[in-house]
């Protein structure tokens, strides 16, 4: 997440060879094509055609190669699936918008045709929409590791009985993922990917390209300027990503985010006892919930069917706290079923996701888990190898954020995984202009997160949208559209860091997303009605 992009094309100076390989397609002719050997990637032709039947006809497809190892473009191949919506006025056309919704592990390939009923017209007029899987995701060469569902559950609390259990469920993880992938896991990572949007900038045509990424995406944009600043037009990043917590810190980013937003929540639904009658003061309302933890740990709590132990209910508060009335209305179906009464009638169970198109190539099941694990273990090696480590940060951190402390410290598979000689983090750490959008009260990438993007980015305006909730901003109908907006069509962005007021609706409850974001449904029963 680091975004100067003034840095090597490849960090090892084994492969400094290399450095001009991505060079923008208009370099000089004058250099044999033998010199750059990445050529053959640079100069593929994308046989574009209808994605699918049941897709509009303006949704093309195509599939291109990509180098496995880039310091070795003559061995193995990977397969990179993209996807275009062409800009609708040739006339305004400026070039093209790549698009990622985040992760890692979001795969990408439908964000043209979901985009095309979310951004305005004036954007769509001034862009081809690009979408691609990245590499390892979705259609693009997938991973798999062949995990079972129980295996694929990695939110596991900390407990001194079941540490020894998670220790071995965490190197099990590692040893099925190197026993399937081999080498092959030590290239998905996050600069490859940045190294893969060039290849697709350099087929396209194009000198330069505009980027809207989400979530995981802002850091996969981050990497990009700071690799190819020079290739980099106008950047938008949404719901942003600290380059400086890649990747343990984000996942315990996550607790830390939470506590706030818990004490925000027993705050507003204390003034409001009359209605939901979960306690007339915060210090009540936290001592309802925390009760019903303790009531769920002696025995599961039965709601809508799901038997929850007080873990269960931790864990899936962790993000409906930030929606203050989504969770006070959550709770409460809580408290009923603990004492035995029958849920409202009016409720609503389970949170609506986007359905994505589907594609013709069937994707491995564990390909989103495998997918983002293989990233976030394979992009830095500052993960902690010593279980230990993992034991007193997990608890350490479940007294100091006791909704989801320990949660977000206990052991990961990233302790047992094989390095192989894989890269770096990127350092962040550059000028390149760019615009970044971050909710004051959002789950998967808290307001620390995205102020620390806005540090190391120098060159960017961040917006902040006070009061906002929820992950993912632009197309949301959000006050900060207006400027994203400016910003892809002329280029314009605001002279300081800005903020803008949420709606008041829009404090409370998080709005319907129509991007497939990388958000967690939260507690069962949390309402969704979202008129």
């Amino acid at each position: 997440m680091r975004s100067s992009r003034i840095a090597p094309f490849l960090a090892a100076s084994a492969v400094a060879a290399l450095i001009p390989a991505l060079a923008p397609a208009t370099a000089s002719a004058a250099a044999p094509a033998a010199a750059n050997p990445l050529n053959p990637y640079l100069q593929q032709k994308p046989a574009w055609h209808r994605c699918d039947r049941s897709m509009p006809a303006t949704f093309q497809c195509a599939t291109i190669k990509v180098p496995l190892d880039y310091s070795k473009p003559g061995g193995k191949k990977l397969d990179l699936a993209i996807s275009r919506v062409k800009a609708s006025s040739e006339r305004e056309r400026r070039g093209v918008l790549l698009l990622n919704p985040g992760g890692p592990g979001g795969p990408g390939l439908d964000m043209p045709l979901l985009l095309a009923t979310e951004l305005p017209k004036s954007v769509k007029n001034k862009y081809d929409l690009i979408g691609f899987d990245p590499r390892g995701m979705g259609q693009s060469s997938p991973v798999s590791c062949g995990l079972t569902p129980a295996e694929e559950n990695w939110e596991r609390p900390y407990k001194p009985g079941t540490f020894a259990k998670d220790v071995k469920w965490a190197r099990t993880f590692a040893e099925k993922c190197h026993a399937k992938q081999g080498d092959k896991l030590r290239h998905i990572t996050t600069r490859n990917t940045a190294r893969d949007m060039d290849v697709i900038r350099a087929v396209l045509r194009e000198k330069k390209i505009s980027y809207l990424g989400y979530s995981y995406g802002t850091y996969l944009g981050a990497v990009y300027t700071q690799m190819f600043p020079k290739h980099s037009d106008r950047i938008v990043l949404d719901s942003a990503v600290d380059p400086a917590r890649i990747w343990r810190g984000m996942i315990q980013i996550w607790a830390e985010g939470t506590e706030p937003a818990f004490t925000r929540w027993t705050e507003w639904t204390a003034e409001r006892n009359s209605t939901y009658k979960l306690g007339a003061t915060s210090e009540a309302v936290r001592k309802t919930f925390y009760d019903l933890v303790a009531q769920a740990d002696r025995k599961p709590i039965d709601l809508d069917g799901a038997k929850l132990t007080g873990d269960d209910i931790r864990s899936g508060g962790r993000a409906t706290f930030f929606s203050v009335r989504d969770a006070a209305e959550s709770v409460v179906e809580l408290k009923k079923a603990a004492e035995g009464r029958r849920p409202s009638a009016h409720r609503k169970s389970g949170t609506p996701t986007p359905v994505p198109p589907s594609f013709a190539r069937a994707v491995p099941g564990d390909n989103g888990t495998a997918g983002f694990w293989t990233v976030v273990c394979a992009d830095t090696r500052n993960w902690p190898r010593d279980p230990e480590q993992y034991r007193s940060d997990a608890i350490r951190d479940k007294a100091k954020y006791p909704v989801y402390g320990d949660f977000a410290s206990n052991i990961k598979p990233c302790a047992f995984w094989k390095k192989n000689g894989g890269e770096p983090a990127t350092r962040i750490d550059n000028k390149v202009g760019a615009l970044i959008l971050q909710n004051e009260w959002d789950s998967q990438t808290p307001l620390a997160s995205g102020q620390g993007l806005r540090r190391v980015m120098k060159g960017a305006k961040l917006v902040t949208v006070l009061g906002g909730v929820g992950h993912g901003i632009y197309g949301t109908k959000s006050c900060a559209d207006k400027t994203a907006t400016a910003y892809l069509t002329t280029g314009r962005m605001p002279a300081n860091d800005a903020t803008c007021q949420a709606a008041p609706a829009a404090r409370e409850r998080t709005g319907t997303n129509p991007l497939p974001l990388p958000t967690p449904p939260g507690l069962p029963g949390a309402a969704t009605d979202r008129r």
